[in-house]
């Protein structure tokens, strides 16, 4: 250290000098830093790479070498510092041995003592933890005793549920004994068996309840079948209630509207309230759970208690939601099983089971969702119903289409809308099966009607034109009173001749069953106001089937003139009968009478009506038209007229007076008045054809006023029937001979140029032809244009009224 201040300046080396120094400057270096590597404890790895890649390890050889003697120093000074401390450290430990040895000898010494004083002490203390040991051994006996005999009487208790088949306490039992028992029971023996049997409890209760819910399920489509046919038959007496009391209402309107002097009022007494509320199956009537108590359900062996126990037992499981996925899972198989429609079996004798058995599903499913307690969701109801609901309206598609029988459809029709008024008392919506029954109106209607054209012709083929003979009042009442066809409230007495053949009630019976059938279809199908259907198809049935029927009737089987009158007679009763028809059809369709009435209508069976009096009327005049052959021999050119009439118009007179006695017994008046109408017309045109005709050549006024004559006879014969008609009809009737009476009048006038004037005309020969005035009037001799009266009236004065009727004739010609 003191180097530094005795430093002194050196001359300069030689070269050789110079490299040793540095030679031996670069081994203390590398000596230093291979000491600080040691004492720091760090790898000297480096430094033998380095010393083997000089070609140099004597050198790190050397240099460890050094190290070593150089740490061997520094060792033998530090032990050399501690020596003394050392001895002097051993003296001190010598003299305290001594003390140690007599401290040692005073500890035995008081050991001994203690001992012997404490052994009685020790004896007792040994016999009390003996005591301790044995209590506490005791109190967990009792303790164990006590646990196994509460875990033996929880077991009792379980299996006496079990036998008695009371699954939830045993199951309640059982989660007591696995909370509060199982990990503390003190008896190996009785943990493994309850290990081993608690599982297996579960597991046959399970099964158990399992067994008893197939059971169920296989039960409860029986029930369900049972179920929907006591429902469906309960809305189908609630129906035939309403319609009973429709028709009570609709006899007291039909009273009412002919005479409210005849109406008896009455207080009836309502017996049918009880009958009513127990026929309700609603959703608050089917299992009985409003009312007095009373369980319906129960009395149709509709019980779902077994399902709740199951679902509750599921719950106490834990396997709540595998219980309804199964449920919901069996309860979709039977309701596709029930879809199946047996090919072996026809559909009209198996809808009403089918339908039935659908119905009584949705009725228990229903309940379950009110009352199942979150068994089944709302949700998956409507899924199962609108699955239903298409697989119903597919089925009803296919055998609606291959049904060829009206009443088959309307069978199944009101089945299933029964099935769809009990529905929809548990809020199902029923409008797509409603709207295949809409869907097919048009094909029932068409079938009705091509049923009731064979019926309508075979009741028109077995009709034999005979007035129909009625003995009995209630024959009476059945075939005339029940289609409102009497012509008097009077009864007449029995036995009765109806002026109407046996036709006459067979299509009235044909059409009203066509009204309420059509009806019955239309009816609780979804649309209130059916009356215009109804009337469509009504005026289909009247205007085309039976005025068709009556048609060919009239043209194929009528060979004489009574048959002929009878037809015309049954046209004009079926004429009062279309007026019941349609009334009915409104009183059936719920709609008022007033407004059918006040509805002006053209009769339908206008084509047969008329063609049955153009039969009769032709008959007639072919009748008369062999009495009217007898003109031949009337004398043209007589000096004198008759007084009398001429033969012909006598022997037409008495036939007619005949006819009329006969006809006016069954015939209308109107009838009666339309086609004696026809026959003197024919009467009236024949006089005038005969005159026109070539083979009378020439007539004179005698021969004229003879013919007036005659008409007078037939105009005396229609003034004679005018008690039979209106003032207005019995000139209607006259007016038939208006045009033989006017040429008649015209050829006797003094004064025929008239005939010339529009006005009079008008008034007095307004049916008269001109161009038939003038051959007529050609034909018209005067008495002094016979042979040699140019000799015997030479210088008399002119005839003016032949003056006239030639003026007449020459001024027709030029307008012609």
């Amino acid at each position: 250290m003191n180097s530094t201040k005795s430093r002194r300046r050196l001359p300069p080396l030689s070269a050789a000098a110079a490299a040793a120094a540095d030679h031996d400057s670069s081994e203390k270096v590398e000596l230093l830093l291979l000491s600080s590597a040691i004492c720091n404890g760090e790898d000297l790895a480096p430094f033998v790479r380095k010393a083997f890649a000089a070609g140099k390890p004597e050198a790190l050889l050397h240099q460890l070498r050094r190290f070593s003697r150089s740490q061997e120093s520094e060792i033998e000074e530090v032990c050399k510092a501690h020596y003394q401390d050392f001895i002097l450290a051993v003296d001190d430990l010598r003299s305290l041995l001594s003390d140690a040895d007599a401290l040692k000898s005073a500890i035995s010494a008081s050991n001994a003592s203690l001992r012997s004083a404490a052994s009685p002490l020790l004896t007792s203390l040994d016999a009390f933890l003996s005591a301790l040991t044995v209590r506490r051994n005791v109190a967990l006996a009792l303790d164990a005793a006590s646990a196994c005999v509460g875990l033996l009487s929880l077991c009792s208790r379980a299996n006496h549920h079990l036998s008695n088949d009371r699954h939830y306490m045993a199951l309640k039992c059982i989660d007591f004994i696995e909370t509060d028992f199982l990990d503390s029971t003190p008896s190996l023996t009785v943990k493994r068996m309850l290990d081993r049997q608690i599982p297996a409890i579960r597991s046959f209760i399970e099964r158990k309840v399992g067994k008893e819910f197939g059971d169920w399920l296989v039960e409860i489509r029986v029930v369900s079948r049972n179920l929907g046919q006591v429902a469906i038959g309960r809305a189908s007496a609630a129906r035939q209630r309403e319609e009973e009391l429709r028709v009570k209402q609709r006899e007291a309107e039909e009273q009412s509207r002919l005479s409210l002097r005849d109406c008896v009022y009455a207080l009836e007494e309502d017996g049918g309230d009880d009958e009513d509320d127990d026929g309700d199956l609603g959703s608050e009537g089917i299992d009985g759970s409003s009312g007095n108590g009373g369980n319906v359900g129960l009395a149709l062996g509709f019980d779902l208690t077994p399902l709740y126990r199951a679902f509750h037992i599921h719950q106490t499981l834990g396997l709540e939601d595998r219980f309804k996925k199964y449920y919901f899972e069996n309860r979709k198989l039977q309701l596709t099983s029930d879809f199946q429609v047996s090919s072996m079996t026809p559909f009209l004798e198996s809808h009403q089971t089918f339908f039935a058995q659908i119905a009584g599903f949705f009725i228990i499913e229903d309940r379950v969702l009110r009352t199942g307690g979150g068994l089944i969701s709302k949700l998956e109801v409507e899924n199962l119903w609108e699955t239903a609901v298409s697989k119903m309206c597919s089925v009803l598609e296919d055998q609606f289409s291959r049904m060829q029988t009206a009443s088959h459809l309307l069978l199944i029709k009101d089945y299933v809308s029964l099935l769809g008024v009990t529905l929809r008392r548990f809020g199902y919506h029923i409008d797509a099966l409603l709207d295949v029954l809409s869907k097919h109106r048009d094909k029932y209607h068409e079938l009705l009607l091509l049923e009731s054209r064979k019926l309508i012709a075979d009741g028109l083929a077995a009709d034999k034109f005979e007035q129909m003979l009625m003995k009995k009042e209630y024959e009476y009442s059945m075939n005339v009173l029940s289609f409102q066809i009497q012509t008097s409230d009077i009864v007449p007495a029995f036995p009765y001749v109806a002026p109407f053949s046996s036709t006459v009630p067979d299509c009235c019976r044909i059409v009203r069953s066509f009204i309420e059938d059509s009806v019955s279809f239309m009816s609780y199908g979804g649309q209130l106001d059916f009356y215009d259907v109804v009337k469509k198809y009504l005026d289909r049935l009247l205007s085309d089937v039976l005025d068709g029927a009556l048609l060919k009737l009239i043209s194929s089987s009528i060979h004489g003139v009574p048959q002929a009158m009878l037809m015309a007679a049954n046209m004009a009763v079926l004429e009062r009968a279309c007026d019941f028809f349609y009334r009915h059809a409104a009183q059936l369709s719920g709609v008022p009478l007033r407004m059918v009435e006040r509805s002006k209508r053209q009769f339908p069976l206008k084509n047969a009506r008329d063609a049955a009096e153009e039969t009769l009327s032709g008959m007639l005049k072919t009748k008369v038209d062999g009495f009217l052959m007898l003109m031949e021999n009337v004398n043209w050119m007589t000096d004198e007229a008759l007084q009398n009439g001429n033969e012909y118009v006598n022997e037409v007179i008495i036939y007619l007076e005949t006819l009329v006695s006969t006809a006016q017994q069954i015939l209308p008046a109107e009838v009666l008045r339309r086609v004696l109408q026809e026959v003197l017309s024919h009467i009236s045109e024949k006089i005038v054809g005969v005159l026109l005709g070539d083979s009378v050549k020439r007539f004179n006024v005698n021969a004229v006023m003879g013919i007036d004559v005659d008409i007078r006879l037939l105009e005396s014969f229609a003034d004679n029937l005018a008690h039979l008609f209106s003032e207005a009809e019995a000139i209607q009737l006259k007016s038939a001979l208006a045009e033989s009476r006017q040429l008649v009048n015209l050829l006797l006038s003094n004064h025929p140029e008239n005939f010339l004037n529009p006005v009079i005309r008008e008034k007095s020969y307004n049916a008269l032809d001109y161009r038939k005035v003038v051959i007529i009037s050609e034909k018209l001799k005067d008495p002094s244009d016979r042979l040699f009266g140019s000799f015997s009236g030479r210088g008399a004065k002119p005839n003016p009224k032949k003056k006239s009727l030639d003026n007449l004739i020459k001024r027709l010609k030029d307008v012609s």
